[in-house]
């Protein structure tokens, strides 16, 4: 364990990649296997369940630093971390580390079936025998947040370093549904990878198109599809089972009977990457409706009947039990195309190639995308392999502009990690008549410069105070964008809006000249579901 906490503060405590990369090898160099296990696992987001509650955890905290709980939550509010809080205000006796990482997670995790009373010996025994830096490790495995910096792609790298096999390689074995209670480190990093039925391929991502589409090369040299906006997933049928992965990882077959109706008809051996999508036969219908059947444990018949789902497929990386990423796309593309000729299946679409003569008029029809409820258009080289993770050159994203408001901020609160001591999290309001009605929250797209200005008004003109929420005088105008408009009961404006994001400050406006909700009526009205 005390290999593990120094990763973690060397990690923390540098911006440089190699230097976390390096951290994590050395680590490896000297960890026990299981210990590997769980750094695997708890980098690549595969956390054990919560056995203790953070409220709990908050309660204990201030009693072991003998503070009051409004004093505590002050704090809480400033640092943004829980476990970093904890870990900074408790009070150690000694300084000792648990065995091992696997020895704590296992122990953490028999404490779900125990006693609150037992729950506490244990965990405020474990913080008065901590240093701080061992307490914030501890923590974190029972809160199970590790935003330190690690991305799965440096973890990958790491790993690479330490094993001496291929980065793609490593990134498949992580792939699928594996137990880190259960499996060994032998098994994870060098066994068989057809042993796994399940087992996803890692999936290819695409940068932003950040140039002209002219500098790239001849227009015939690329092929270009809309871009929907749905879950990426991959359709797997192996050995007549068939397993459905989201891009985050999530084994979600059962959410979707419909595609797995349409799956059990392909041939075994058989991978598809696509996109899952609200369909009603003739179009894609807007996100908010495929919201609806996320999280849902159970489908029932009006879901299935008001969200129908279908399959667009993008690509075909398995073939007759062969990994066939390798070939170049159009080729990949040519037996997509015959295999979804011979399926004939109405829950399998095909993504379609967009065949124009320029990038001009790839342009001109890049501007009706939402007519065609797409976001822009993926523009792919026809030459290129189906890589893993995300690379420039051969694959890229080319979004339409997003849709934009003026709106009034009317209510904030404070960020977290970095800027918990500062008001970064805005409720934003449009006018209907003399009233101003609350339709959207961001936290995104201003500078750290403007972060400060905004935060400083929000001390100088707070009106009332709602726990950790203020209200502000309504004065400060934000352009709002947003990539997709929809009805929604939930929110009293009666709509909901898509990855909302402050696009700039609207210093030149004055709050009486912001949008208003007829405004946003109309959006939905062009952009929206009908």
């Amino acid at each position: 364990m005390k290999g593990f906490v120094e990763m973690i503060q060397a990690i923390d405590g540098s911006t440089k990649t190699a230097v976390r990369i390096q951290a994590m090898v050395e680590y490896l160099e000297q960890a026990s296997d299981q210990d590997k296990v769980w750094t695997i696992a708890l980098f690549s987001g595969r956390r054990p369940k919560r056995s203790v509650s953070s409220a709990l955890l908050r309660i204990w905290a201030a009693e072991e630093a003998n503070i009051p709980d409004w004093l505590f939550e002050d704090t809480y509010h400033v640092v943004g971390d829980l476990a970093e809080t904890i870990a900074l205000i408790a009070k150690a006796n000694t300084t000792t580390y648990p065995d091992s990482l696997d020895q704590s997670i296992r122990e953490l995790a028999a404490l779900k079936e125990q006693s609150d009373e037992l729950k506490k010996a244990y965990v405020t025994k474990v913080w008065r025998q901590s240093d701080a830096p061992t307490r914030f490790v501890f923590n974190k495995l029972m809160t199970g947040g590790w935003r330190i910096g690690v991305s799965q792609k440096n973890l990958i790298k790491a790993l690479s370093k330490h094993t001496g096999q291929d980065e793609p390689l490593i990134a498949h074995r992580l792939m699928g549904d594996w137990d880190p209670f259960e499996i060994s480190y032998d098994e994870l990093m060098n066994s068989d990878l057809n042993q796994d039925a399940s087992r996803p391929y890692p999936f290819y991502l695409a940068y932003a198109l950040d140039q002209e589409p002219e500098d790239l090369e001849e227009v015939d040299a690329w092929q270009v599809e809309w871009k929907w906006d749905g879950i990426r997933g991959q359709i797997i049928k192996r050995n007549d089972e068939v397993f459905i992965w989201s891009r985050g990882e999530e084994l979600v077959t059962d959410k979707y009977p419909e595609l797995v109706a349409f799956a059990m008809a392909l041939p075994n051996g058989t991978v598809l990457d696509g996109e899952i999508v609200v369909h009603d036969g003739n179009q894609v219908l807007p996100f908010q409706l495929l919201q609806k059947r996320i999280g849902r444990k159970t489908v029932g018949k009006k879901l299935l009947n008001d969200a129908p789902v279908k399959f667009i497929a993008y690509d075909l990386l398995e073939q007759g039990e062969e990994d066939i990423r390798s070939i170049a796309l159009k080729q990949r593309r040519a037996r997509l195309e015959a295999l979804y000729k011979w399926s004939d299946q109405p829950a399998f679409l095909l993504s379609e190639a967009i065949t124009l003569p320029s990038w001009k008029d790839y342009k001109e029809l890049r501007e009706k995308s939402r007519e065609h409820r797409a976001e822009g258009f993926m523009i792919k080289r026809a030459d290129s392999p189906y890589e893993m993770g995300r690379k420039r050159g051969t694959w890229w994203k080319w979004k339409v502009d997003p849709l934009t408001i003026d709106a009034v901020m009317i209510y904030a609160m404070r960020g977290h990690g970095r800027r918990a001591n500062l008001f970064t999290d805005y409720t934003f309001a449009v006018w209907k008549g003399e009233e101003l009605v609350p339709f959207a929250k961001a936290y995104s797209g201003l500078t750290d410069k403007e972060f400060k200005e905004v935060d400083a008004f929000v001390k100088k003109n707070t009106i009332e105070r709602f726990g950790p929420v203020r209200s502000v005088k309504p004065t400060l105008v934000f352009e709002l964008a947003f990539e997709g408009i929809a009805e929604s009961s939930r929110h009293k404006s009666g709509i909901a809006l898509r990855f909302p994001r402050m696009h700039r400050w609207r210093k030149d406006k004055p709050p009486e000249e912001a949008n208003s909700l007829e405004d946003l009526t109309n959006l939905l009205q062009l952009y929206g579901h009908d």
